[in-house]
């Protein structure tokens, strides 16, 4: 019995010995700085010392995709392709993603940010940490140049009888037209971009509306200089809320250093004027800028 009870004894003290022993080479571990490196702080050095990280994306046009020969690009992409490289970490990984298990993956650490675009939104908030937006977007409006009806909003054409906007099939827009109280008879649903471009130059319609980035895009392919985007389109309010979103990188919860560091960057493409530059080959304009809105307020939200 004796015997069993020693052998049980060493064994125990064994083990505490290894485990002890591992965690004082944890512990012993220094960042480029020589520092001790906290929890939050490891996947920053850790993606810096091997030169790459793993990103989510969802695969859509403009915000994430991949092109056919395979490269990895899209505006969120890009935006922090700029950022990682000035963090020190010159390569990205893309791990394709379906839109819904983005933040799964990002938690079960399939990767370690999501770069799709994704708008921040109070209930993703909770499972995830959010870099501060990159871009908003809202709806748009585009007329003959000169606006000759002078349609600002949805409510200009519903007041305006005379006022006809074409929407795609299926299209969010065609609800939103409905509740601020544009009447059926006014809206014209079309097939696709190409068709509201033919009503619009045709006067079967006096306006097109879609997503800013989707309709800059229409107006730039159709090349039609007798036509433009109403520069100052005051989004629709839906339910008492706008309808403008905020799309920005995430990251886990844990990972406070390198979303921080994101941040700081970030600012610096803004301040600086990059963000814009770097935003406008996807069909984003000044309109889809996301100001000073953060992370936190949106969360808030």
């Amino acid at each position: 019995m004796k015997k069993l009870f020693s052998y049980a004894l060493c064994l125990t003290l064994a083990l505490v010995m290894l485990v002890g022993c591992a965690s004082g080479n944890e512990e012993g571990q220094t960042n480029a700085n020589g520092e001790k490196p906290t929890n939050q702080e490891n996947l920053l050095e850790k993606a810096k010392q091997q030169g790459f990280i793993n990103v989510g994306f969802a695969n859509e046009n403009p915000y994430a995709y991949a092109t056919p020969d395979g490269k990895l690009t899209g505006e969120a992409v890009e935006v922090a392709r700029v950022i990682l490289r000035n963090l020190g970490i010159e390569e990205m990984n893309g791990v394709l993603t379906e839109f819904g298990s983005l933040i799964p993956g990002l938690k079960a650490k399939r990767f370690d940010i999501i770069t799709a675009g994704m708008f921040i939104n109070p209930v993703r908030s909770k499972e995830v940490a959010f870099a501060n937006p990159e871009y908003s977007i809202g709806e748009a409006l585009a007329v003959a140049v000169g606006n000759p009806l002078q349609l600002m909003s949805y409510e200009d054409i519903a007041k305006n009888k005379e006022a006809k906007v074409a929407v795609m099939v299926g299209a969010i827009e065609k609800e939103y037209l409905t509740k601020v109280g544009v009447p059926d008879n006014q809206i014209v649903t079309v097939p696709d971009q190409p068709s509201a471009i033919s009503a619009l130059q045709a006067g079967r319609v006096q306006a097109v509306t879609m997503t800013g980035p989707a309709l800059q895009a229409m107006l730039d392919s159709a090349k039609d200089d007798k036509l433009e985007r109403v520069a100052d389109f005051k989004q629709p309010e839906i339910d008492g809320k706008s309808v403008r979103g905020y799309g920005a990188a995430a990251f886990r919860q844990e990972d406070t250093a390198l979303r921080e560091a994101f941040n700081s960057e970030l600012e610096k493409l803004k301040q600086s004027g990059e963000l814009l530059e770097i935003l406008k080959p996807f069909g984003f304009t000044e309109q889809e800028l996301p100001g000073d809105m953060t992370a936190e307020q949106l969360a808030a939200e």
